[in-house]
């Protein structure tokens, strides 16, 4: 068995000790073992087990890069006319949703009322007359349960208005063991089992008469596991020809890590029992606001769910379209999502045998193993452990993987609910590594409980695993309470705390009380050369955008400027964090960085009392390049990785005809990056790419030949998906981002103050006690709600044709009704249209304050050269516009070179 060592890489890759966002490495702590064997698979990957309860707000909220990126399956959305939430309705969000890996909307059918519990609580019953065009009532009995007429027009409008009605499921209860209508059951079991045949047969009957067959439907939706209910349900259905089509419960507590295999084997057995075949299974809501976000809390989850091959939906605590707290910002990912995206990269694979130390445990380690043969790539997952964890991998066929292995081991750390997270850097990379008898034995340093792994093992590629890993940026961080704090307060945070009503925080601790003129935080810390660093600071600004002084060496070094974050109650406003980052410039050697409540030592900046989290630093002078190789590629319509042994570039993805391989990259800031391609073609051929939905890019060779190419493309805050294409064929080594500030002079910024306004819109300006992010503190407001209110944009420094990108800085804190804990937020349209003509819209999430301004860009094309663009909406209000940025996706022609040494 060959051991490896992956803390001496991590510090050698790194060119520091610390690895993902910070923290001191593992070495000294004990070892967990992980124990994985590829050769006992356990069945085809699901991959069901990251579905969302309204993770869908409005069209592009979440955008359909975080959409696609993170492989949803299946989500719970509002029913059509529903009031529950302003926003969610399934069939608005059906094409977003459906566009790539969607594959089962659910309808929560109960949702059509406004309040929770649903009705007051109380079963209706005949009181009013429903219009089934559109929802409406009168306070009048017609001789019909009134719910039955609510299931009715539900499932007319999902058949008629819906472009894939089969690939709906209808629950028509939900928790109504809870609070919802029949709680009692031992006294109220019959009435619930007329009420399932009533909704059950109602819908079918809709769907007869669309002529589609038969309708999906979901039950009972109990809070928990509920054998006595479930026994009766499943009983009374199969004798009344009723049986849900998905069988359906949630797992909410913490306990529930440790219980819901049992609960899912009593089920199975409750089937046989009841002479049943297996029905398939969907946890419609799983996990506790502690969970959501936190990869190495969410690993845990997905473990038991794709073990027992269910679907299953993360608990919908927040607000509607962040992928429940699974995003950042209008575009970005925060930890929680690259889970998502690394479990979504296992579609197409079979899972295999993994053993955690201790299996069905509250927070312990847990992981995900999977091998995809046709690719011969094999991958691990796991998180949920302080410990050091020694991966023993064994079943590493030799005629699948050869005699020598290629591995990257990559980390996610947690950066908060908002705190934009960078692709997964590698913290170990083993090149051409020598597997004795298919087993191999890996120690790994574990950064933090929270954080997750991901390990790619593959034959040996012509790219050299361990030369990518140390060509990375230089990073290093520090959690916030290993600082030297002055009038600030270190808090700890029990992961079980509060039952889990809270937000975790990285390694446990964070700082707060930083509501002093004195209070700072300082770091001492290394730097390599003489350059620019990104400072990237976690930290919760509760409900309001808010500031820090930065010094460097006791020298003004400018201002932290911070967003709102969501102020949901007094508790947890302080744990709900984002990020912000700002650059710096340093020389080699050492300094001391201080973050501070005041520039002067006596005056508090604006809002500065925000937690601290984790502090990093990101050297981004050489362009902060970052490699997506073809190994972590997802590889569609036929591409796939070849490994012929005489290939220029073994390990690259092959792509031909409609093929595809599809690549999400991050920008932590919006601008211009080169996308540096490595590929060979046979002959006259080309790659494509399009980027975020738009073909962007063509990289030509004119024969045969190994090539890098590079095209200059405009990249938005967050995920970028990038999808590679060669009709003619090519093979595909890797795509390369790397930072080209210095081109951002091609884009246009324009002050919405600046711009010629129309009808109501007008400049506000903010105060400076807001503490607001606005540009220059002035936005404009009162756009929309009338065809005449709106901005114009003249064509000036844009006057051409063409493709571009529209960046708009907005704020919209609108709400719209009450809920218990849901804060029911609004997603504002924005039109653009040029010569009164809609080039592209877009709806504009939540940004928890209307001083708080956020980016959300348009990708539009435009025809003219002189005709202004107007921003805005006939029909609602739209967001509040701080300034807009216009930027040609493409600058040049793409450049295509021979690489050197092919």
């Amino acid at each position: 068995m060959r051991r490896l060592m992956a803390t001496a890489a991590a510090a050698a890759v790194a060119a520091t000790a610390v690895t993902g966002l910070g923290g001191a490495p593992a070495g000294a702590q004990d070892s967990d073992v992980l124990a994985v064997d590829f050769a006992e698979r356990t069945g085809e990957f699901r991959g069901g087990a990251t579905g969302t309860l309204y993770g869908f707000g409005d069209e592009g909220a979440p955008t359909q890069a975080l959409i696609n990126g993170a492989h949803i399956t299946n989500t719970s959305q509002k029913a059509p006319y529903g009031t529950q939430h302003p926003s969610g309705d399934a069939v608005k969000v059906e094409d977003g949703f459906f566009a790539k890996h969607g594959e089962d909307m659910y309808i929560y059918v109960q949702d059509y009322y406004p309040d929770w519990a649903y009705n007051g609580g109380r079963r209706p019953g005949d009181d009013r007359t429903y219009n089934p065009e559109d929802g409406t009532y009168t306070e009048e009995p017609n001789g019909v349960w009134d719910y039955l007429e609510v299931v009715e027009f539900v499932a007319e409008a999902v058949a008629t208005d819906s472009d894939r009605p089969q690939d709906y499921v209808f629950i028509p209860f939900n928790e109504p063991d809870g609070g919802n209508w029949y709680p009692d059951w031992a006294g109220q079991k019959d009435q619930f089992l007329g009420d399932w045949q009533a909704g059950y047969e109602k819908i079918q009957e809709v769907w007869e008469r669309h002529g589609l067959g038969h309708a999906r439907i979901g039950g009972p939706g109990d809070t928990r596991w509920q054998p006595e209910r479930s026994a009766d349900i499943l009983a009374f259905a199969k004798e009344h020809g009723s049986l849900p089509d998905i069988f359906i419960w949630h797992e909410l507590g913490i306990d529930n890590l440790a219980n819901y295999r049992q609960h899912f084997a009593d089920y199975r057995a409750l089937e046989q029992e009841l002479g049943l075949d297996p029905i398939p299974v969907n946890i419609t809501e799983y996990g506790m606001l502690r969970d959501m976000g936190v990869p190495g809390q969410l690993v845990q989850w997905l473990a038991m769910f794709e073990d027992t091959k269910v679907d299953a939906q993360t608990a919908y605590w927040n607000y509607a379209g962040n992928l429940s707290d699974n995003s950042a910002r209008p575009n970005g990912a925060n930890a929680g999502w690259w889970m998502f995206k690394w479990y979504g990269d296992l579609a197409g694979s079979e899972t295999v045998r993994v053993t955690p130390p201790n299996p069905d445990t509250v927070d312990t380690l847990q992981g995900i193993g999977a091998v995809d043969e046709a690719n011969r790539r094999a991958t691990v997952l796991w998180g949920g452990t302080d410990a050091g964890v020694t991966l023993d991998l064994k079943g590493l066929d030799e005629s699948v993987f050869g005699k020598r292995v290629d591995v990257e081991i990559r980390e996610v750390a947690l950066t908060g609910a908002e705190g934009l997270a960078g692709t997964p850097r590698v913290v170990g990379a083993y090149d051409n590594v020598k597997v004795d008898g298919g087993a191999l034995e890996l120690d790994v340093d574990t950064y933090d409980r929270y954080a997750a792994y991901q390990i790619v093992i593959t034959p040996d590629q012509s790219r050299d695993v361990e030369a990518a890993a140390e060509a990375q940026a230089w990073t290093a961080s520090i959690e916030a309470e290993h600082m030297a704090l002055t009038d600030a307060q270190v808090y700890s945070h029990d992961p079980k705390g509060n039952g889990g009503w809270q937000f975790l925080s990285s390694g446990g601790q964070d700082v707060g009380s930083f509501n002093q003129a004195t209070s700072r935080a300082d770091w001492t810390v290394e730097v390599p050369r003489d350059g620019t660093y990104r400072l990237q600071v976690i930290g919760g600004a509760p409900g309001v955008p808010g500031r820090h002084a930065l010094f460097v060496d006791g020298a003004s070094a400018g201002t932290i400027q911070y967003a709102a974050d969501l102020g949901l109650n007094a508790t947890s406003k302080w744990q709900y964090r984002g990020s912000a980052e700002v650059l710096v410039d340093l020389t080699a050697g050492g300094h001391t960085l201080s973050i501070m409540s005041s520039e002067d030592g006596s005056t508090a900046l604006p809002n500065s009392d925000i937690t601290l989290d984790k502090v990093s630093l990101t050297s981004v002078g050489e362009g902060e390049p970052t490699e997506y190789p073809a190994s972590t590629f997802r590889l569609e319509a036929g591409a796939a990785l070849d490994w012929a042994e005489r290939s220029p570039l073994r390990g690259g993805a092959r792509i031909e005809g409609d093929a595809r391989a599809d690549l999400y990259a991050t920008a932590i800031e919006t601008g211009y990056y080169d996308l540096v391609v490595d590929w060979a073609s046979t002959g006259d051929s080309a790659v494509e790419l399009s980027v975020n939905g738009s073909p962007t890019a063509r990289l030509e060779a004119d024969r045969k030949g190994t090539w890098r190419s590079v095209a200059r493309v405009h990249l938005v805050e967050g995920i970028n998906e990038i999808e590679v294409r060669s009709p003619e064929g090519a093979l595909v080594a890797s795509l390369t981002t790397v930072r080209a500030r210095e081109a951002d002079e091609a884009a246009v910024s324009i002050e919405a103050e600046d711009a010629v306004l129309h009808g109501s819109a007008a400049p506000t300006a903010l105060a400076e006690s807001t503490g607001t992010n606005a540009s220059g503190g002035t936005f404009v407001g009162w756009i929309g709600n009338g065809e005449e209110n709106a901005i114009e944009i003249p064509r000036d420094g844009f006057a051409e044709a063409g493709d571009y990108d529209v960046t708009v800085h907005y704020a919209n804190a609108e709400l719209s009704g009450d809920h218990d804990y849901n804060p029911q937020v609004v997603d504002r349209r924005l039109s653009v249209q040029e010569g009164g003509e809609e080039v592209g819209h877009a709806y504009f999430r939540y940004t928890y304050s209307w001083d708080s301004f956020f980016q959300r860009s348009i990708a539009v094309s435009l025809s003219t050269a002189d005709e202004p663009l107007r921003l805005g909406n006939a029909d609602a209000w739209a967001p509040n516009i701080d300034r807009v940025v216009i930027s040609p996706r493409l600058l040049g022609e793409p450049v295509t070179e021979r690489l050197a040494g092919r």
